[in-house]
């Protein structure tokens, strides 16, 4: 018991490293304004390397299989440190910022990411909505300590020696970390740990292979799930800092400042609604988190004063990171905990979509309209839509007692 907590101690402070990404706002004008770079440019940087995340977080799946977590995750750490650190020596060549901040960090993220989620799943089958949000919760909680930071860094040493300075930061944390990642014994349970009535109803009795849950419609179901709730907050933390300095007219500190609090939410609610999911099952927290989410977007647009335009958009960043903090707990009851790594792992790419639509939306519409209430009116509407999923979606278990006949009636 001890063990799986210092695995799960682990687990969080890879999450807190690699979720750093999200505070990738704050380099938006510096590099635009020293480098003459457009936003969808600078903004494409951030979107590579999230559509990276989301197929090596595939490959790190299927290659755990084979290796177990540790060597994983240590190489996560050596290709996303480096790939940080590499960036710093881009200068005004922005081929070199897509191929080691996009490209090579990308690689690292995904390799990461999926290290934690897998394999704390498997330690804790009696908190496994609650332990896969706590794992992701660093994730989204990792702005919250780079954002100030980097804003102070640029500001002393400039942004080429403060991507420097956060890749060896990162590569010595994420290896240090993923030393401690581990598999559970086979067969693992918890001492005195049973199912209950409501687990053993919503959990799949068979362990699915991943050609066997992708043959399944409900692993769509759940891409398009994670790829809608994603699309939705990644557009705002991709353009956080500028929207709210343009929009409330407050300094780059302040904005680096809102871009913790965002991580806040995002890393609260990664845990939040992943515990609620336990209670309330896995569904009903896709259905409240997309009307809440249209409701706030719908509002962003006409406020104006800082304080609530804050408050709204980490309602936004609460739902964002429901989503990370409550699909792992929901692939693994429809599929089983087993092959968890490979079958969520694909499902990331719903990650790696979501990563292009969601900034280069804000970013092309902003760039072309002079403002951001076109693309915050059209996500309230795609989020009103994505309700519909939820309510139709049920367990492929529930499925296949449907297909069976019945037993013939005795005459």
């Amino acid at each position: 018991m001890r063990n799986r907590w210092l695995i799960a101690t682990a687990g969080v402070v890879m999450q807190v490293a690699l979720g750093a990404v999200y505070a990738w706002s704050v380099f938006r004008i510096p590099l635009t304004q020293r480098f003459g770079w457009s936003i969808p440019q600078v903004t494409l940087t951030f979107t590579i390397a999230i559509f990276v995340l989301g197929f090596a977080a595939f490959a790190g799946g299927l290659w755990m299989r084979r290796v177990g977590p540790q060597r994983v995750a240590m190489t996560a750490g050596a290709f996303y440190g480096a790939g940080v650190f590499l960036a710093s020596l881009a200068g005004d060549r922005l081929w070199w910022l897509y191929l080691s901040y996009g490209l090579m960090a990308g690689i690292g993220l995904g390799l990461g990411y999926i290290v934690p989620v897998a394999t704390l799943v498997k330690w804790f089958p009696d908190k496994r909505g609650m332990i896969t949000g706590i794992a992701v919760a660093g994730f989204g909680a990792g702005a919250l300590i780079t954002a100030p930071i980097a804003t102070a860094l640029i500001r002393q040493v400039g942004v080429s020696q403060t991507f420097a300075i956060l890749g060896v930061v990162y590569l010595v944390a994420v290896i240090g970390a993923g030393y401690f990642m581990q598999n559970p014994p086979a067969g693992y349970q918890p001492t005195g740990w049973m199912p209950t009535a409501s687990q053993q109803k919503s959990r799949s009795a068979k362990t699915f292979t991943l050609e066997e849950a992708i043959r399944s419609w409900q692993w769509y179901g759940l891409w398009a799930l994670l790829f809608l709730n994603t699309t939705a907050g990644i557009a705002i933390i991709s353009q956080a800092a500028p929207m709210i300095q343009e929009i409330t007219d407050v300094t780059a500190a302040q904005a680096a400042g809102v871009v913790g609090i965002f991580s806040i939410a995002n890393g609260a609610g990664r845990f939040l609604w992943a515990w609620l999911s336990d209670f309330v099952g896995r569904r009903w927290v896709f259905l409240m988190m997309f009307p809440i989410q249209a409701v706030a977007f719908f509002l962003l647009p006409s406020i104006d004063a800082f304080t609530v335009f804050v408050g709204v958009g980490c309602i936004v960043l609460l739902c964002y990171g429901g989503g990370f903090g409550t699909m792992p707990a929901f692939a693994a009851d429809y599929f089983g905990a087993e092959n968890v790594g490979s079958i969520y792992g694909l499902m990331l790419t719903a990650w790696s979509f979501a990563g292009v639509l969601g900034p280069m939306l804000i970013a092309s519409l902003r760039e072309s309209n002079g403002r951001y209430n076109e693309a915050l009116y059209l996500i309230a509407g795609l989020m009103l839509i994505s309700a519909v999923i939820p309510i139709v979606i049920g367990s492929p278990a529930s499925d296949r007692v449907r297909s069976q006949p019945a037993p013939a009636r005795a005459s």
